[in-house]
């Protein structure tokens, strides 16, 4: 029986860390994830690019790298508006277009519309925009914590915590919280729409147009929310997840909320974490590993020409 029980968590091991392809076989060819123009990382709120080791985007990046792509991870403020925070990434945006051309700006969370107002601004400099379950109408999280008696203590330690994450990540930002819960409020979210429509769906849970300005717009998301029982965040998504009622969500984002020109797939069994495939990699193992969803869509967009 002791045999039995060892062997069976080897078996669920390798299954947990295996890779989207068989791990005894992969066929994926060198060159799967070669775009024509690199894939730029944009992070969300409370995010960074690597923190004593352990990236944002946990083992995405490397995995692109390893079948053909050029990956650039940025670091914004992990808190502020959407505005600040583009105009935090554009610099850097420039920077990577002057070399390459343009880029593919993937954004996850807050980040999403962080890349949108990129595409806005500068359109010249971008290929594509993806969005990876981002709140484009908004979080009822934010409509919840912004404007309630507990915003002003939420804001006093959502700005030390980000202020940390920034020592560490040697971003060299200024945080605001408030100014991100606004942002990403329904109301705050609208207002940015008005500024940037370009891909963001006229219908409630509807498709937006899949390109603009010569910029092609693509999302994907989930709708899982205790995904793992290994995953400490889980218990932190199941909580944040209640403000949604009986509406389908990643712990913070809605499933139409996410939905941004063309829509890959918006219901992934994957909580908010696990769409950049943390923490360190836990998941459901019964749906796609992460780091394969981006290695799909940089196949994808190496297919388009882009």
């Amino acid at each position: 029986m002791k045999l039995w029980i060892k062997v069976m968590a080897l078996v669920l091991t390798v299954a947990w860390s295996a890779p989207s392809a068989a791990w005894w076989w992969d066929s994926t060819p060198s060159n799967y994830t070669d775009t024509r123009y690199p894939v730029v990382l944009v992070h969300g709120m409370f995010g960074f690019d690597s923190i004593a080791g352990v990236d944002y985007w946990y083992g995405v990046a490397e995995d692109l790298r390893k079948y053909g792509a050029d990956v650039y991870t940025t670091q914004v403020p992990a808190l502020d508006s959407t505005i600040a925070r583009g105009e935090a990434l554009l610099p850097q945006v420039q920077a990577i277009a002057a070399v390459h051309g343009k880029v593919n700006l993937i954004g996850h969370s807050h980040g999403g519309p962080t890349a949108r107002y990129i595409a806005r601004v500068r359109p010249d400099l971008v290929a594509s925009v993806t969005s990876v379950g981002s709140p484009h109408k908004g979080s009822p999280v934010a409509d919840l914590i912004y404007g309630s008696p507990a915003e002003s203590l939420a804001a006093s330690l959502g700005d030390a915590l980000g202020g940390l994450i920034d020592l560490l990540s040697g971003g060299g930002y200024n945080q605001d919280l408030r100014s991100s819960l606004y942002s990403l409020t329904t109301q705050g979210s609208a207002e940015f729409n008005n500024f940037a429509p370009a891909g963001v769906p006229a219908t409630a849970c509807g498709e937006g147009a899949y390109s603009a300005n010569g910029v092609r717009f693509y999302s994907w998301g989930g709708t899982g929310v205790l995904t793992n029982v290994l995953d400490p965040s889980d218990a932190l998504l199941g909580t944040t997840s209640l403000a949604f009622g009986f509406s389908q969500n990643d712990g913070l984002v809605g499933r139409c909320s996410n939905r941004f020109g063309k829509v890959i797939r918006d219901n992934y069994f994957m909580n908010h974490l696990d769409e950049v495939n943390q923490a360190l990699g836990l998941h459901s193992l019964f749906e796609t590993d992460p780091k394969a969803v981006y290695k799909q869509h940089a196949n994808r967009l190496r297919n388009a020409g882009l």
